[in-house]
């Protein structure tokens, strides 16, 4: 089976000169926002840090396809690298520090392409983690400073802490209900959003957390993040992996009444 460790040390590469250029225009007075056809944000830091990241690929992986937020498909081929140049871009224009760079290497398998790498670096939090498939999960400030993440034990939705991203979603989604039934369940909630919830569920700070609505360049990398922690990371539909256009990830133990209750069976 591949290692993959040659590909990890340059997802960090790669996540090294994305957060140099993202941290430089954090907060810049003069950093310029355009409004996409979905009616998202997009900065000039997202792009540049898109940009970026293909060129080094480009060079370093020539071979390989690469899937970004602001650019698209470029190439072919069993392998893709799988790029959200800044995931939070809301919160980088406001200057809330929560975002993050997210860099995933998906191969072609059964079932479609699966993550086998994946990094997430969180500069404004000074935070950053990874995981390579077969090799686990880690955060650190670098790839010889790291500690081994795993999730939780908690098994009692009682004990249990959720996170999410926001109510609007759920309810434009037909699934308030069940949602907000969830919460009453639990022992604690909080809306941290993006990245940063899955990251938590895989250091097993927090113990499960969904979202309605992402694509693919959002979950790549934070589903290997978790599952190589030790947790479970689908779709509201069950399915494994980054594939459902939404996300539901937890310890394990509470993932089958996650979902129960946001697919509203309870």
């Amino acid at each position: 089976m591949p290692d993959y460790l040659d590909d990890l040390r340059l997802a960090h590469v790669l996540a090294d000169a994305a957060d140099a250029a993202t941290t430089d225009r954090f907060k810049a007075l003069d950093l310029k926002v355009e409004t996409k056809p979905d009616m998202t944000p997009v900065s000039e830091a997202d792009k540049a840090a898109e940009e970026l990241i293909r060129g080094h690929l480009g060079r370093a992986r020539p071979r390989d396809a690469i899937l970004g937020e602001e650019y698209g498909v470029e190439g072919t081929g069993p392998r893709r690298w799988v790029i959200d140049p800044i995931d939070g871009t809301k919160n980088y224009v406001r200057g809330v520090p929560v975002w993050a760079t997210l860099i995933s290497l998906m191969e072609a398998g059964e079932g479609g392409f699966q993550p086998v790498v994946g990094v997430v670096s969180a500069p404004a939090l000074g935070r950053r983690w990874w995981a390579a498939q077969g090799h686990g999960a880690f955060s650190g400030r670098s790839l010889t400073k790291a500690s081994r993440l795993q999730v939780s034990q908690v098994s009692k939705l009682s004990d249990a802490s959720f996170a999410y991203s926001s109510l609007s979603g759920w309810e434009e989604q037909g699934r308030l209900d069940g949602f907000l039934d969830l919460t009453r369940e639990v022992w604690r909630t909080r809306a941290y959003g993006d990245f940063w919830p899955y990251m938590m569920v895989a250091e097993g700070a927090i113990d499960m957390c969904a979202e309605p609505e992402l694509s693919l360049w959002d979950m790549a990398a934070t589903a290997i993040v978790v599952t190589e922690a030790g947790g479970t990371f689908t779709g509201l539909d069950a399915r494994p992996g980054p594939h459902s256009g939404n996300a539901a990830a937890s310890n394990g133990l509470l993932h089958d009444e996650l979902l129960g209750y946001l697919n509203q069976r309870y």
